[in-house]
Formats: C-alpha cells, sequence, structure tokens
C-alpha cells in the first residue's frame, strides 16, 4: 500500500472509543487506507488490559504516566515504560498492558496493518476491532 497524499488526522477530531469504565481510545491514521494505524489510549489509575493478541506487531509507546507490559503467563515478571519509553510486541502472542501508580496513562499505539484486528481471550469484539462491552455477564 502506498500512500501519496499527506493523511492528517488531529487528536481533537478524533472520535473518542469506550473501553470500560477505566480508558477510553482515540483513533487517529485508522482509515483503512494506510499501512499503519495509530490512536491514543488514556487509561485511568486501576486499568489493566483484558489479554488480546494481534495477527501482527504492535508498538506501544508511552506518552503520560507509566505502565507495565506483559506476554502471557508473564505477569509476574512486566516490563516497566515510563513517558518515552515503547514496546513492540509480537505478532499472535497474547499480551496485557496495566497503568502503574496513580497518574493517568497515556500511549500511542501503533499497529503494523492497514485493519485494527484484536482477537481477545475472555470477550468478543465489533467489526472495527473494539471490545464489546457488557454491563451484564457475557451472553451464552
Amino acid at each position: 500500500m502506498t500512500i501519496k497524499t499527506l493523511k492528517l488526522k488531529k487528536l481533537s477530531d478524533a472520535p473518542s472509543i469506550n473501553f470500560g469504565p477505566l480508558a477510553h481510545y482515540n483513533p487517529l491514521v485508522a482509515d483503512g487506507d494506510t499501512p499503519v494505524r495509530t490512536g491514543i489510549q488514556t487509561s485511568a489509575p486501576g486499568y489493566v488490559a483484558p489479554m488480546h493478541w494481534h495477527p501482527y506487531v504492535e508498538i506501544l509507546h508511552v506518552l503520560e504516566g507509566k505502565m507495565e507490559a506483559w506476554l502471557d503467563g508473564g505477569e509476574n515478571d512486566p516490563v516497566q515504560l515510563s513517558p518515552g519509553d515503547s514496546v513492540a510486541l509480537p505478532a499472535n502472542v497474547p499480551h496485557s498492558f496495566r497503568t502503574v501508580g496513580d497518574q493517568t496513562m497515556k500511549l500511542l499505539g501503533i499497529h503494523s496493518s492497514s485493519d485494527r484486528t484484536v482477537n481477545y481471550l475472555d470477550r468478543e469484539t465489533d467489526d472495527s476491532g473494539y471490545p464489546t462491552l457488557y454491563t451484564d455477564p457475557k451472553p451464552s
């Protein structure tokens, strides 16, 4: 996929997608006609991302606050990230991350795909690859 024009996306114009009571996501370059997708996730203290995986590499870059990230089975040995730090998460490997401390964490997520594809271990996604949120227990 080749980009032939500038693709400007402003955070102030981005929709806010609810990731539950402690987080939301603002897609930026995310319209399916670029070879990567980007977005800003803002997560309050106490947020833990549900274990999930992507069929492509994802890079998380911390803008504000602190976080820990780990691969499936590595909850007891996470990597610590502060503003300016990045972590690359391998394709097809379940991973998670959490906000650390009492400050809101903000990160830039970079998906090495033109389409957002997320596979959660404990929930479904909608047609855009965002988590389906349930107020009641997950339907059978």
